[in-house]
């Protein structure tokens, strides 16, 4: 989920070594860039504030420690757009590579380690948020997270929202760029399908518009990944109406014979349910064991916003899903801004500022998967995934409804096109603490994705860009045809029948293919 633009350097020109002296002449050159001191935007290895600027934007701490990569010559903490500007035109001058980060958030870390010299460009500065109530929309710039917008709407209005994810540490560049599934995407589509206007800056330091940049590229940005194509500062989205009360529930099962009967049904309904009705289910295991060294039975939950009153809920459930037995105890009615606190799973009480840390709640390394489902699995899958489950540590199994608004959006109309067909998205994750190495729960996530082969979709096996998985496949460093091999492995899997359109919009923007990582979009002539 965060903005990143390379992990892994795959560039078209030889980069010549970097000395000292070549150092020295970046941060000269960006203080003729600069309207703030040197100090406070250009951070050195040397400096007192380069530690801390890594190890607190990197939500994963897989990627903290690795050997095998750079750490950045520089972190330029920009202010300005002109700062922006100035960081690729500086880094290009002396050889760097650009990475860009909005919250930190990639899975695969590409936002923040390289394997040639090169600098992050890190947004923490750089993150306004403008909202016009009048014409409901807002400008956001790229370095702010879901929840600092979340919460200046919620300050401006109690009618408006938008329609992003549910982790508010996450920054708005990675995330809107790579499309951004939310809980109200059945009601009003994902984050990427409500923006209309961006501000950009390409590898030639040129800032544009939607206008200049050309609507190819613009709609390139909206799900294709902005790390591709360059740097995307600021956003205009529209917002939208929300309720003056939506209500909420969370029902616990445990994934013996009830709860996967349960889970199998709600593949049926989950997407053919009212718009205003999300219902998610989140498969967990929390330490394998109990208090007595029992083994323990996975946990299912059902996890579910209703953009309206709880009565109208109840008579849905009953019509639609009455094996889940919903009662009016089991809901609680709020403003749509509290609901945002209750799927971050804040404590009730908690006051809205919490929105407004930057800070992942609790951080551990972690691996993740996804899939597409187009029909519904047999029962005996999740029993198998019940079984899978025993005597894990830490793993989860999201599942997402679609459906909705989903489906009444076109597969082309941004790059993003898991649309209609699709009844559910799935993320696999796996976790474990800084002290236990990570190989067996590499194996674990790698073998149940192997497990679900058969019951997801095919023809690509579908995967979703906000989970970055570098399993699917990766350009080859320093091969810049790489066109042919992408669309063959991770560019049609992400992007289905919109990957040669991206690659003729990165030619378009980015000819030289100056922003590139692992899974860049190649640029393609003609």
């Amino acid at each position: 989920m965060a903005y990143s633009i390379t992990l892994l350097v795959f560039f078209l020109l030889t980069i010549t070594p970097i000395s000292y002296g070549n150092l020295q002449d970046f941060a000269t050159c960006m203080s003729f860039h600069s309207t703030s001191t040197s100090s406070s935007v250009v951070h050195s290895q040397q400096s007192s504030s380069y530690a801390y600027l890594l190890q607190e934007s990197q939500q994963n701490p897989r990627w903290l420690n690795s050997t095998s990569l750079l750490k950045p010559s520089f972190i330029v903490t920009p202010k300005t757009q002109n700062e922006i500007q100035g960081a690729i035109l500086c880094a290009k001058k002396h050889g760097l590579q650009v990475t860009v980060m909005s919250g930190g958030h990639d899975y695969e870390g590409l936002s923040f380690l390289c394997k040639n010299p090169f600098i992050i460009l890190d947004l923490v500065d750089y993150r306004s948020i403008n909202i016009d109530i009048e014409n409901e929309t807002a400008w956001i710039q790229s370095g702010a997270t879901i929840g600092e917008v979340y919460y200046n709407i919620a300050k401006k209005s109690n009618i408006l929202g938008f329609p992003a994810g549910l982790c508010p540490s996450v920054g708005v560049g990675g995330h809107f760029s790579g499309g951004g599934i939310g809980t109200m995407m059945r009601k009003y589509g994902l984050a990427a399908d409500n923006i209309i206007d961006a501000s950009f800056v390409d590898a030639n330091g040129r800032i544009l518009n939607r206008k200049t940049m050309g609507e190819d590229v613009f709609w390139a940005i909206r799900g294709g990944g902005g790390a591709s194509f360059g740097v995307i500062s600021a956003w205009k989205v529209k917002l939208v109406r929300v309720p003056s009360l939506v209500t909420v529930f969370t029902i616990h099962k445990s994934l013996d014979q009830e709860g996967v009967k349960l889970v199998h049904n709600w593949q049926y309904i989950a997407s053919k349910l009212p718009e205003g009705l999300f219902i998610r289910v989140l498969i967990q295991q929390i330490d394998g064991v109990d208090s007595q060294g029992k083994v323990k039975q996975a946990e299912v939950l059902f996890n579910s916003l209703f953009l309206g009153l709880k009565t109208d809920l109840i008579s849905v459930m009953n019509t639609n899903f009455p094996e889940l037995a919903l009662k009016t105890e089991d809901c609680t009615e709020m403003i749509w801004i509290k609901s945002v606190l209750y799927f971050t799973g804040y404590q009730k009480g908690e006051p809205l500022e919490v929105l407004l840390d930057r800070k992942t709640q609790y951080k551990s390394n972690f691996k993740a998967k996804s899939d597409f489902v187009v029909e519904p699995m047999p029962e005996s899958v999740f029993q198998g995934i019940s079984e899978r489950f025993l005597h894990q540590k830490l793993v989860f199994m999201i599942m997402d409804p679609l459906g909705g608004k989903m489906d009444e959006i076109d597969e082309y109309e941004i790059p993003f096109p898991h649309r209609k067909g699709n009844i559910y998205n799935i993320q696999y994750i796996a976790k474990w603490d800084s002290n236990e190495g990570s190989k067996q729960y590499l194996y674990w996530i790698q073998n149940l994705y192997k497990y679900m082969e058969p019951y997801v979709s095919n023809s690509p096996r579908a995967a979703y860009l906000s989970y970055r998985d570098l399993d699917l496949g990766i350009n080859q460093q320093g091969n810049y045809s790489s066109y042919r091999q992408a669309i063959m492995t991770w560019g049609t899997k992400y992007f289905k029948g919109n990957f040669q359109r991206l690659a003729r919009a990165k030619h378009q923007i980015d000819p030289n293919n100056f922003f590139t990582n692992e899974q860049s979009i190649p640029p393609l002539c003609c």
